[in-house]
This record gives C-alpha cells, sequence and structure tokens, in this order.
C-alpha cells in the first residue's frame, strides 16, 4: 500500500523552490530505482546540514547531501529511510556545474538513495559510481556527484 505522507520535506527554503517541482523525481526513484521501496527526503539550509552531521556523524560541517537507511530491524514498513539536502550547497553547485538546482537536487537526491540501497563509493571498488553513472543516463541528470569528485 503507497504512503499517503509526501517524500518530500522543505524547511528553510526560498519559496521559488516548490515540492512540486521536486516529488515527482522523488516518485521516479522509488519505481525504477528503488523497486518501490518508500523513502523521504529533506531539503533544508546549511544549519540543519550542519547540525545533522555533527549529531549523527560526528563531523563538525554541513554537507550537500546525508542520508539516514532505516534501520533493519524497522521491517519493510520503515521504507529505506531518509535523506537530507541542503538548498544552498545545491545553489552552490549547480552554479559551479552550470545547470540548473532543480537539476543539482535530483542528483544529491540519487546519490542519497543510492547510499540508502546500501551503496558506498569510498568503499565498494566503483560500483556506487557505475550505478550512479547509469541511473543518471536513463534520468537525463547531467554528471553525477561521484563523476564530479573524480571517483568514477
Amino acid at each position: 500500500m503507497p504512503r499517503s505522507e509526501p517524500m518530500v520535506l522543505m524547511r528553510r527554503v526560498p519559496s521559488g523552490l516548490r515540492r512540486g517541482l521536486i516529488e515527482p523525481f522523488a516518485h521516479q526513484l522509488r519505481e525504477r530505482v528503488t523497486g518501490g521501496r518508500w523513502f523521504q527526503c529533506l531539503i533544508t539550509d546549511d544549519d540543519e546540514l550542519h547540525r545533522l552531521n555533527r549529531q549523527f556523524l560526528g563531523k563538525d560541517y554541513p554537507s550537500d547531501v546525508l542520508s539516514f537507511p532505516a534501520a533493519e530491524s524497522a521491517g519493510a514498513l520503515a521504507g529505506l529511510g531518509e535523506i537530507a539536502i541542503s538548498y544552498q550547497r545545491a545553489r552552490e553547485q549547480a552554479h559551479t556545474f552550470g545547470h540548473s538546482i532543480r537539476d543539482e537536487i535530483r542528483i544529491l537526491m540519487l546519490h542519497g538513495v543510492l547510499h540508502l540501497m546500501g551503496m558506498d563509493h569510498e568503499r565498494d571498488g566503483g560500483a556506487m559510481a557505475r550505478a550512479e553513472i547509469a541511473w543518471r543516463s536513463e534520468l537525463g541528470l547531467p554528471a553525477s556527484l561521484i563523476e564530479r569528485a573524480g571517483g568514477a
């Protein structure tokens, strides 16, 4: 049974970025990438990402995207977990790489979903990079996060 709550939440973002522009992509990821498994994405500001990174990962700086997989004991109803994206980082990276903020948020969301699915580009010998490149191409997205960091 589909969940009724939104897959994308927004907190402290400019009014020009509307959930309605991002939510369809989250549904597309659920249908095509996660095999129907549900996740939720918070789009917020650097301060919130900094707080989450410090609180949960012990890193005292903001990040562009963080992934929080659901506990295995939570069962299938819990879904894959949650992603948090910094609107400010997305805006800066979009400007740097010459594409829209919407595309950058979509790139970060794909990256976060792959992490929720258990992939880890720092330890998997390139498996996540290859998956991200393939999905980016299939979904019509610009260069992936891993490609830009030189990990592909």
